[in-house]
């Protein structure tokens, strides 16, 4: 699949359809993310930098991304390979 398409799918999954509230949520850092998938952290930013990847929320110098976001991130790129 294209990258522009992955980009298409991906800002479909900005608007969570079941959104968790976001007391039931959490916030995870970039090691967390590059723990998760095995990918380095520059190409995670490479990714946030084309609009294909969540942007981080800002806490001071600290970033963060909800959990939800990545994982419905995650879905989306199995869902785009499967289709291949």
């Amino acid at each position: 699949m294209s990258a522009p398409s992955i980009a298409n799918q991906f800002s479909n999954i900005s608007c969570h359809p079941h959104p968790l509230p976001l007391l039931d949520d959490q916030f995870v850092d970039m090691a967390f993310i590059t723990r998760l998938t095995g990918l380095s952290d520059k190409w995670f930013y490479k990714l946030i930098q084309d609009g294909q990847f969540p942007k981080p929320i800002k806490f001071g110098r600290s970033s963060r991304w909800l959990k939800s976001e990545v994982e419905a991130w995650i879905q989306a790129r199995i869902q785009a390979s499967r289709m291949d």
